[in-house]
């Protein structure tokens, strides 16, 4: 286990050697300071995670030094040394940040005490900020709900994954299939589940900032580094960091994450020295990445590694006998946050959802059921709603479109699109109805999915399949 680290800054040596010697045996990894201008240069280097501060120093002020690690580290806890007669001194500190205070003369088991209670303190807050956090997306996990032979092979597999304390996990399925809930899954069921577990999106994030997201900076690295930055790995020390949409990152940074696999070190921009990291790194994909790797734009070496345990999360569409469960909890949940009485839904509600393909997979399906039940007045979701928003009819076609329609090779008849003899492919009729909603839109997104009768994640699905970003511009 890694071993926390104390700075002990005071005067007298006897003070920093017996105190050393005590917080030493006590398991701690110890440093010492007799000057201000020793402390500056060992809180930069040592990077200590307690600092034990004397108020008076021959060339500083421990008030001021106190100011100045809190800038540089906000997380760092400091415990002030002061003697009985400095009590105003210590309550000062108290004002401006100190964790606790320690008076002189001391006894050694009493620091002991202090010294573990301002570390379990700084636990319980990392802990309670981290809950609020999960929290609020305490609605994110409602697509690992299903009872079919595929999502029970994804919970086998989350099962696998976090008994072994498996060190890299791949995690590979469309768009709005729950790869980031899959992610957390193996990270809450394993044995780091007390730790932090720390996410971001990497084709979120631009290249020039994605580097200081993941190991962070020193003070001065760049302009605006007033202070030393922890990055993700250095954070989730313990736990585990999860890059979403790994196919995105950038190659240049594809070889510095194939380091920390290999070595389990990184290094802050701007620093220099490697830092030691044990996180599990869980990262994800809705994109080929063997076929990327063919084409030169994923690094073959870091796929190697990335492809040791790999979980494939199912499009819904291969397992639609999920989603009559699928709808009854997000019918639940969503009872409870908008405050309804929904009882459930239709049998021709539910083979009109049966009959769609859902590109935007259960996201898509949950984006649904919450429109329908905002917009339903009686007590069971009915198929009507569905119909409008997804333009399905009951065998899965678009529904018929009340404007007439030029499409080669479809007749019109009374403004309708009707199916000609020699049938038609819905793809074409849909790249143009799409199209057309966008030209009259001038490419408003929101306007022309309204106008479809379709959701907006839905058409921006469509407009990226059919490859027609450009319509509107």
């Amino acid at each position: 286990m890694k071993k926390h680290r104390i700075l002990v800054v005071d005067d007298e040596k006897l003070v920093c050697w017996s105190l050393s010697e005590m917080l030493t045996e006590a398991g701690f990894e110890v440093e010492t300071a007799l000057t201000g201008a020793d402390a500056r240069a060992l809180f930069e280097s040592f990077q200590p995670e307690m600092v034990l501060l004397d108020v008076r120093l021959p060339d500083a002020n421990g008030i001021e030094l106190l100011s100045e690690f809190k800038s540089q580290d906000e997380d760092v806890v400091v415990v002030m040394i002061t003697a009985y007669a400095d009590a105003d001194s210590a309550v000062n500190a108290l004002k401006i940040g100190a964790d606790d205070y320690i008076g002189k003369p001391f006894d050694l088991d009493n620091i002991k005490h202090v010294v573990n209670k301002s570390f379990e303190k700084k636990k319980l807050r990392n802990e309670v900020d981290h809950f609020r956090r999960e929290l609020r997306k305490k609605y994110d996990y409602d697509n690992l709900i299903g009872n079919s032979p595929q999502i029970i092979d994804v919970f086998k597999m989350i099962k696998v994954c976090a008994q072994t304390d498996a060190k890299i996990v791949l995690v590979l399925g469309e768009s709005g299939t729950g790869k980031q809930l899959v992610a957390r899954a193996i990270h809450y069921h394993s044995a780091r589940t007390d730790a932090p577990f720390i996410e971001t999106n990497c084709a979120a994030i631009p290249e020039n900032l994605l580097e200081n997201e993941l190991f962070g900076h020193e003070k001065g690295a760049f302009t605006d580094a007033s202070r030393k930055h922890k990055g993700m790995f250095e954070s989730a020390e313990g736990g585990s960091v999860f890059l979403d949409e790994i196919g995105d990152m950038p190659l240049a940074m594809q070889a510095k994450v194939l380091k920390i696999i290999d070595s389990n070190k990184f290094r802050r921009l701007g620093g220099d020295k490697d830092l030691d990291t044990d996180v599990r790194l869980i990262t994800a994909t809705n994109q080929d990445l063997q076929q990327m790797v063919k084409e030169k734009k994923f690094r073959g070496d870091l796929f190697y590694r990335l492809n040791v345990m790999t979980i494939q999360i199912p499009p819904l569409r291969d397992r639609k006998d999920d989603i009559p469960s699928l709808v009854n909890y997000f019918i639940e949940r969503l009872n409870e946050e908008y405050g309804r009485s929904v009882e459930g839904i239709s049998p021709e509600a539910l083979d009109c959802l049966a009959a769609y393909d859902w590109p935007g997979n259960v996201r898509e399906l949950r984006n649904a059921v919450e429109r329908a039940m905002m917009l339903e007045e009686g007590r069971m979701l009915s198929s009507q709603l569905f119909k409008q928003q997804l333009a399905i009819a009951g065998n899965g076609a678009p529904s018929a479109v009340h404007q007439p329609v030029s499409t080669q090779g479809a007749g019109a008849g009374d403004g309708y699109i009707t199916l000609p003899p020699d049938g038609i492919s819905l793809e074409d009729v849909e790249t143009q109805l799409i199209r057309q909603a966008m030209e009259r839109f001038d490419g408003n997104q929101t306007q022309a999915a309204k106008c479809l009768h379709m959701s907006r994640d839905t058409l921006r699905y469509r407009i990226k399949k059919f490859e027609l970003q450009d319509i509107g511009k």
